[in-house]
């Protein structure tokens, strides 16, 4: 009997750690999951706000394009995989792909930080501006991907 139970339990471990160690091999999104602008402002949308919500629109709108335009000779939406374009998922473009996205996650750190203590002394107009001119970049992110 415990022969039995000891056999199945070794039997579960070794599946469970089999599955775990597939997960790891799996082709990773090129583009992060998550990386969308919901909504589109108008200018009197983003008059209507107070500074507070507008700073943190700019902060969403810069990491959302450090996101994506390195990647648009790839994708320009998440989901596309290195497997989805030829690229061989070995260890070592995975392991490029991950350095990658932990460099951009590091710099948007930096960034977030510097703009947190910064970007409130900003003109609220000018703030405005460049949300809107973030959010173009987006549209036309969206026509470029129709040309290919």
């Amino acid at each position: 009997m415990k022969i039995k139970f000891t056999l199945l339990v070794f039997s579960l471990l070794f599946a469970v750690n089999a599955s775990f160690s597939q997960k790891k091999k799996d082709p990773k999104s090129i583009i992060v999951e998550g990386v969308a602008i919901k909504k589109y402002h108008t200018i009197d949308d983003l008059e209507g706000m107070q500074k507070g919500e507008l700073l943190n629109l700019y902060t969403e709108r810069i990491e959302s394009l450090i996101k994506v335009l390195p990647y648009i000779a790839f994708a320009t939406k998440p989901g596309v995989t290195m497997s989805t374009l030829g690229i061989p998922n070995d260890n070592d473009n995975r392991k490029a792909l991950e350095e990658q996205h932990e460099a951009s996650d590091n710099f948007l750190d930096t960034t977030s930080e510097f703009h947190n203590i910064i970007l409130p002394y900003s003109d609220t107009s000018k703030l405005i501006s460049a949300i809107l001119f973030y959010e173009e970049i987006f549209k036309l992110l969206h026509e470029y991907s129709d040309f290919n």
